[in-house]
């Protein structure tokens, strides 16, 4: 789970899953209700029904089955008459209707209860359904009915109407179990709640300080190289905010953004590994030197082993392939080359031509973009080049010429976008931002 960075948002996300809890509790509560209640309302009617059955002795169930008058059955009688059951039927074991009487109920109630199926419990058990016809709420129980000597003799199947009194019961017993537990669920949160936002934001603190040491980790690792190959770090915050610049005109997702800006920064921590007398050579490299050049690629992998949580791997090992499959350490070819590593091509070799290093001087930013253009679809991924030489010529003058304190608040305000730091709000010591300002030149 990602922890908010302000107050207000920890705020917000308490009250709002403490409302889903009590909302989900409620419902559980209201299910649980039903169900007791509707248990409670099935009880009543089987023990009606049984109360029935007991009159069927194996004596008067012989009567029904010769067709004969039921009229002595006095307790059917009752059970209509009396109790909520609007029908009986009764049956032989062979599932048979030997005997059934209604009480009035609307057109086509009793016609939908005759056709509806059922199960027929063994003795000693019993079946209950709720139905729903039209407006009507009924329940229907099958009970067996066992002979004197104990052997099945027969079924009683009793259809009762759930009247209003007990349907406004069952509805006032669900809102009363709904009502209670959102009331205890808001109640206990009351009292867990300051401890609660609290402990989110102690954690939210470690969280962010967590994040800064890495963050500066990175830093440090990524001017250190800088500082070899360059004798400054501009180079790796123009490239990183080229890098967020274009990533955002191409609407990357902000979570690809930050793996990008950590790619950025560690692109060329393998050169660490590489000897000076090659890295800081003026001349042409010769194969053998250009062979041990390449591989920072991997070392830097090797250095940055174990830091799964930045993503920067795609950018380390494959900003060097190229578009036509003829860069290295893979040989990758078009979409095979990670999207990071496709984008940070084009603008690590562009600030590479306009920056003077050691061994070469820089070239013109007219001369530089044309060299970019030209090996779109060779080195370059074709619709970066398009997104980049449309953007390129105002970011330039934004980032490459301006001072190193303006270098250093840009890039501060891309961390701040695109990680969830926020050290200066709550004073958590130095952050990776912080530590940029205090690498500014006064």
């Amino acid at each position: 789970m990602s922890l908010p960075s302000a107050p207000h948002q920890l705020n917000r996300m308490l009250a709002i899953r403490l409302c889903v809890a009590a909302l989900v509790i409620g419902a559980a509560a209201g299910i649980v209700a039903y169900q007791v209640e509707t248990r409670r309302v099935e009880s009543i009617v089987l023990e009606l029904a049984a109360g029935g059955a007991r009159h069927l002795e194996s004596p008067a169930m012989q009567v029904l089955s010769r067709g004969e008058s039921p009229e002595n059955h006095s307790a059917l009688t009752a059970l209509l008459d009396k109790n909520n059951f609007v029908g009986i039927r009764v049956f032989d074991v062979k599932k048979e209707l030997v005997y059934e009487t209604w009480t009035t109920l609307p057109p086509g109630v009793a016609d939908g209860l005759r056709l509806r199926r059922h199960d027929w419990p063994a003795l000693g058990r019993d079946h209950r359904n709720r139905i729903h016809i039209g407006n009507e709420h009924l329940i229907q129980v099958i009970i067996p009915l066992a002979k004197e000597s104990g052997g099945l003799d027969g079924y009683l199947e009793g259809t009762y109407r759930i009247d209003e009194g007990t349907l406004a019961n069952q509805k006032q017993q669900i809102l009363d179990g709904v009502l209670t537990a959102v009331v205890a669920v808001f109640s206990t949160a009351l009292l867990l709640y300051p401890l609660l936002l609290g402990l989110l934001r102690h954690a939210t603190r470690l969280s962010r300080r967590l994040l800064d040491s890495n963050l500066s980790i990175i830093r440090s690792l990524g001017n250190a190289v800088a500082k070899r190959d360059s004798d400054t770090d501009a180079h790796n915050y123009r490239v990183t905010l080229y890098a967020v610049a274009l990533a955002e005109k191409l609407h990357w997702p902000k979570g690809e953004i930050a793996h990008l800006i950590a790619g950025a920064f560690l692109h060329d921590v393998g050169k660490i590994g590489i000897p000076d007398h090659i890295l800081l050579k003026p001349g042409k490299l010769t194969d053998e030197e250009f062979e041990i050049m390449k591989t920072h690629a991997l070392l830097g992998l090797d250095i940055v082993a174990g830091n799964a949580w930045m993503n920067a791997t795609p950018v380390i090992r494959n900003h060097h392939e190229r578009f036509d499959g003829s860069g290295y350490p893979d040989g990758l070819c078009g979409m095979e080359i990670p999207p990071g590593a496709r984008l940070f091509a084009v603008v690590d070799v562009f600030d590479a031509l306009v920056s003077a290093r050691p061994y070469k001087a820089p070239i013109p930013f007219e001369k530089a973009l044309a060299l970019i253009e030209n090996e779109s679809g060779r080195h370059f991924d074709p619709e970066i080049v398009i997104a980049f030489s449309g953007i390129i010529g105002r970011l330039h003058q934004e980032v490459a010429m301006v001072s190193e304190v303006e270098l250093h608040a840009q890039l501060r305000s891309a961390i701040f976008r695109y990680f969830n730091t926020d050290a200066e709000a709550d004073g958590t010591g130095a952050s990776f931002v912080s530590a940029i300002a205090e690498g500014a030149p006064s």
